[in-house]
Order: C-alpha cells, then sequence, then structure tokens
C-alpha cells in the first residue's frame, strides 16, 4: 500500500536519454492482463465469470458490526485493507480510460472486462454511503494488517468500518467518491440507464455532502494517516468532482463552481508535476482545458485559460520542455519517488495520451517555454513510457507482471505469495504467514497477471525480492491509468474527435441488421437538428450540430439509412455505410418513442439530412 510522502515542491532534475525501442509491444496483450489484475485484487464474493481462480470469496462480514454491508469492492495493493481514496482514484480513473477510449477497448474485445472492473467498484460505493452525508472510507486498518501476512480468504485481522460524517468530514474522500460515480455514470449511461442515475444521484449528494462539510478525511479516520494521507488537502477534490459532474450532467451549476472557485481552491494557480490518488489538480486541469476546446466555457473562458496554462505546464514538464521539469531515470522514466514510482508513470503517461488527442481534435499544438509541441510529440512520449514498463529499459524487465519473460517474480502481495487456499486450505496463520510464506525466496505460486509493481530506482535500478515492498509492491491505482493509454496504443485512433460527446459502445457485436425496406410513410420518423456551440480556432468558426431522429411510430424502430450531404467535417454517432448512415455500434432498435442523437463539428451551415429507408417491427 502507498504510504505517501508528497512535497508540492516540483523536482527540477532532468536526463534526456532514451532506450531504443525493443521491436514492439503486443499493446492488446498488456491491456487485457491490466484488466485481469483488477480481479485478483477482488473483495467479498466473487462471481461465476471469475477468472482469477486462484481467488476464491473474501472479507464475507465486512461491514456487519457497524450495522452495514460492506462487502465487496477491492484491495489496493499486496495487503488485504480496502481504502476508499485509492479505490474511488482508481475507479474515477478507469472509467476516464473507458470513456476516452472505449471504442479501442471493444475492438480488442476487452470493454466488458473493463466495465465489470469498474462496476465491481462502483457497487461497493453505493453500499459504502447508505445515507447522504455518510460515507465508510476503510474497512480494516494497515497497523494490524501489516502484522500478518494472510490469504485474504484466511485474514483473523480486524475488519473494523471506518466513516465521515457531519461532524467528520472528509472533503476529499467524497469528493472524489463523487467524481468516480459521476464518471462510470457516463460509462452506464447507454447499457444500463437505471444503474446510471442511480450512481449520478450518490455522486451529486456526496459533491453537496464534500463541499458543505469541509474537512481532511484522514483528521476523521486518522488510521489512514499512515498509508493515505491527504497531503494535498481537499481543494483538488473539490474542483475534480465538480468537473466530472460537469462533465456527467452538463449542468451549468458545475461549470460555473469550476470557474469561480478556481482561483481560491487552486486549480488556476497550482502547476504541478505530478498526479495520482492525492494530487489531482493536473487532472482538473486537463478536464477543464476540455471543456474550453470543446467550446463550452462562454464568459468563463477567461478563467478557464488559466487552467489550460497549467495543463500545460504539466505537460511540458513532463517532455522536458518546461521551466521546471520532472526528474527521470538514465533509462528515460519519469521519476517521482522511491516508493511506488511507477503510479506517478501510469498516471501522467494517460494525461498525455488524453491531452495530445483533444490537441490534435481542436486543431492545436502545445506551447512550451522551449517553443511549440505538435500533439504527436506528447502521445510519443507516452509511449515510451509505456514501453519501458513493459521492457525497453536497461534492465530489461518488464515491471508487468506475466507480460514478457523478465519480469518480477515475487511480488510483495499476500494473495500471490501464498498457496491458493484451492490447492491446500489448510489454515495459514497470522504470524506463520511470514515464516513459511513471506521468507520464501522463491517465485509466488500464485500469477498476478497484469499487475504493475513500483518499479525501479533514479538510477533504473530494481531488485526483485518480496520484502522490497517499493519496488515489488502492485497497486490498483498504477493500473487503472494504464487501461486508457494501452487501449489507445493498441487501437490507433482512427479519426476519432476526441471533444465530441461519449457515448461508451455496446460491450458485445453488433447484431447482423436486416435489409432495407422503402419509406413508407413519412410521419412515423422525425428529424430535428439545432446548433450547440461554436468556437474560433485559427481565424475560423467551427459549429457543433446536435441532430435528434426520433421514431413516431407505435413500432420499433429495426433499421434506418440516413442520408447526408454538405457535410464538410466528423460526425459522430452513426455507422457510416458506403454513403449512407445507419445505427451506431450500441444501438441494434429503437422502441417507439424513443430517439437518438449524433452529432457532427464544421465551420459551415448545417449539413442537409433525410431518411432514405427504415424498416419497423
Amino acid at each position: 500500500m502507498e504510504k505517501s510522502t508528497l512535497a508540492l515542491c516540483p523536482l527540477f532534475l532532468v536526463l534526456l536519454w532514451s532506450p531504443l525501442a525493443l521491436g514492439g509491444h503486443d499493446y492488446g496483450q498488456a491491456l487485457s492482463k491490466s484488466i485481469l489484475f483488477f480481479e485478483a485484487q477482488r473483495s467479498g464474493y466473487l462471481p461465476s465469470t471469475q477468472r482469477v481462480t486462484w481467488r476464491a470469496n473474501s472479507g464475507l462480514s465486512d461491514g456487519k458490526a457497524s450495522g452495514v454491508d460492506l462487502v465487496g469492492g477491492y484491495y489496493d495493493a499486496g495487503d488485504n485493507v480496502k481504502f476508499g481514496l485509492p479505490m474511488a482514484f482508481t475507479v474515477t480513473m478507469m472509467s476516464w480510460s473507458i470513456l476516452e477510449y472505449g471504442k479501442q477497448m471493444a475492438a480488442g474485445g476487452e470493454l466488458s472486462h473493463a466495465i465489470d472492473a469498474v462496476k465491481w467498484g462502483t457497487d461497493y460505493f453505493i453500499k459504502a454511503h447508505p445515507e447522504p452525508n455518510v460515507l465508510y472510507g476503510e474497512v480494516g486498518d494497515g497497523n494490524t494488517d501489516h502484522y500478518c501476512w494472510q490469504r485474504p480468504e484466511d485474514m483473523t485481522t480486524d475488519r473494523k468500518a471506518y466513516r465521515i460524517d457531519q461532524s467528520n468530514p472528509g472533503s476529499d474522500l467524497a469528493g472524489e467518491t463523487a467524481a468516480a460515480m459521476a464518471a462510470a455514470s457516463i460509462v452506464f449511461r447507454h447499457s444500463n440507464a437505471a444503474y446510471s442515475g442511480e450512481l449520478l444521484r450518490h455522486a451529486e449528494q456526496l459533491f453537496e455532502f464534500a463541499d458543505k462539510y469541509r474537512g481532511k478525511y484522514d483528521g476523521s479516520i486518522t488510521v489512514a494517516q499512515k498509508y493515505y494521507r491527504s497531503i494535498s488537502g481537499y481543494n483538488d477534490e473539490l474542483l475534480w468532482a465538480a468537473a466530472w459532474l460537469y462533465q456527467a450532467t452538463n449542468n451549468q451549476y458545475y461549470l460555473g463552481y469550476l470557474a469561480n472557485n478556481g482561483d481560491s481552491l487552486g486549480g488556476t494557480g497550482w502547476g504541478m508535476t505530478e498526479f495520482g490518488w492525492d494530487v489531482k489538480y493536473a487532472g482538473v486541469q486537463t478536464l477543464v482545458a476540455k471543456f474550453l476546446m470543446q467550446g463550452k466555457a462562454g464568459h468563463y473562458a477567461s478563467v478557464f485559460e488559466k487552467y489550460q496554462q497549467k495543463a500545460d505546464y504539466f505537460m511540458c514538464s513532463c517532455l522536458g520542455k518546461g521551466s521546471r521539469n520532472v526528474q527521470k531515470t538514465p533509462g528515460g522514466l519519469i521519476f517521482r519517488q522511491s516508493w511506488n514510482n511507477m503510479q506517478f508513470v501510469t498516471s501522467a503517461s494517460f494525461l498525455m495520451t488524453v491531452y495530445s488527442d483533444y490537441l490534435s481534435s481542436s486543431g492545436k499544438s502545445l506551447q512550451c517555454s522551449s517553443g511549440s509541441v505538435q500533439p504527436s510529440e506528447l502521445l510519443s512520449f507516452a509511449k515510451s513510457q509505456v514501453d519501458y514498463i513493459l521492457g525497453d529499459n536497461p534492465r530489461a524487465t518488464s515491471y508487468m507482471v506475466g507480460y514478457g519473460n523478465n519480469y518480477p517474480r515475487q511480488v510483495h502481495h499476500r494473495a500471490a505469495s501464498i498457496v491458493s487456499i484451492k490447492e491446500d486450505s489448510s489454515f495459514v496463520t497470522c504470524r506463520g504467514g511470514y515464516a513459511t510464506w513471506f521468507s520464501r525466496k522463491a517465485s509466488d505460486p500464485n500469477l498476478l497477471a497484469g499487475a504493475i509493481v513500483g518499479g525501479p530506482d533514479a538510477y533504473d535500478n530494481f531488485a526483485d525480492q518480496r520484502d522490497n515492498y517499493e519496488q515489488t509492491e502492485p497497486a490498483t491505482y498504477n493500473n487503472a491509468p494504464l487501461l486508457g493509454t494501452l487501449a489507445r496504443l493498441s487501437g490507433g485512433h482512427s479519426g476519432y474527435n476526441q471533444l465530441l460527446p461519449v457515448v461508451v459502445p455496446a460491450p458485445k457485436a453488433a447484431v447482423a441488421k436486416p435489409s432495407p425496406a422503402p419509406v413508407t410513410a413519412s410521419n412515423e420518423l422525425s428529424i430535428e437538428q439545432k446548433q450547440t456551440a461554436s468556437w474560433t480556432a485559427d481565424g475560423k468558426t467551427y459549429y457543433r450540430y446536435s441532430t435528434v431522429v426520433t421514431n413516431k411510430s407505435a413500432k420499433t424502430l429495426k433499421y434506418v439509412n440516413l442520408s447526408i450531404s454538405k457535410l464538410y467535417g466528423p460526425l459522430w454517432g452513426l455507422t457510416k455505410s458506403g454513403d449512407s448512415y445507419g445505427f451506431p455500434s450500441w444501438i441494434q432498435s429503437l422502441p417507439s418513442g424513443k430517439s437518438l442523437e449524433f452529432v457532427y463539428i464544421h465551420a459551415s451551415p448545417q449539413a442537409d439530412i433525410s431518411i432514405s429507408s427504415y424498416t419497423l417491427a
């Protein structure tokens, strides 16, 4: 588990050596393994679809002593504690990965697994938030947990549940959990609308709780201080939650919150060189810069430009082209701290990946103190960090367990290091686990596939030893941001416009469509278009148009063929076939009274859109 040693002063040293690529990597395989790791971290009753079969049910009485059901959720790292703050950040970053690169995940057959990983977390958060101003933020405690080395299936450690409420606030914990549930609500919007709405209600309540009753969560849940201390405070989480709630709701209140509190809460002032479970500023600044590039800032543009300047600062610092640059190892890896440094590498790589696509979509470049930088350079740097993780480094070591031939074999992880309870059901005692399993100088009996371990030191050195927890312990928040970057590298871009509205495709392949039938009536379908945004870039004004097709008949629309002419820009939300357009891949039919929306952007008046044919059944 992470022991925070954050200091808000940036690191200045930059070393500009970069290893040559060693033949390329299978990013699709790496993505599959990265998602699989979350199944090894599951607490609670494991489902029939569980693929990590050496794990079994655990933590089945969690919350019982407090009169609440807290069964489920994730163990954060190599221990058996459920820490709410890093768990929520993990879910936020998994959701963000899906929202940006769900199409690439779907193409690789991994979208359903990624969505399942998000839902395992959000199901738990729903349980942990039984009242508007109550949130359970930890089950178990690190001190007693670290005294023992047991499988989660055997654990005898204290499982006390800790909470925040009006009298014992925790704005950072409540804010991050609000962000997680808001982001996840977008993931489920089309595949599970009722669940999406439930998540959004929890997110809005948690944000109000966080904002109204302000305080640091580790002042209320003091047992977390040694492990996940909120050194940055809660201002960044309030802005982070507001940004995600705006993205989820389009409610102008949250946009105004970001603008009106940007200065006082640090969003426009903090120039950061790190991003992670404690410090969210760079993530907030990246999202707000996206809103600005989408043309959504309105009269808040001047404030949002200050956010974007700080997002630029982060990107330039990582590239080594800013006024204050991040430290790098001789092998070219971002280096922030000796304890689990890899968390900062994966999170920075994700921000650089999405920012590259935001800039590309808006036709802009990055402005650094050293000059203008093309968006492709951001993506190339993110790729170099991922390649380092996967083995392109001075040690030729993969820091993803199970990927490649040379990866960590003695991971600091209780469940992986002890024989599976399914192979040997003999009870492993608290201290006996240390004597028998922790001290073994041998490979783990269970492969913790996909786990990203803490990684090398400042000089690219690494010791594969179970007691070397700073380097060999994995964590969920190491993997979560990597999902998006791997999906992007695996699936490419294919002309996607990252500034267009997000709709996560259906996890399963669409069924074959029936042959079109001629139009039989003109009053059964309607088309409505409207301009929803405009912005100016490079002297040209661009317009965003929303088009809604509504099934006004009493039957289900099984097939539609649209003709679109005078379209001079990207369109999103339909599937193109030849010169015509049909349902997007995530919609197979349109029930009576329902609508589908698609959008397009160009620098011209509205396109001409008409219905060529359709089928009702």
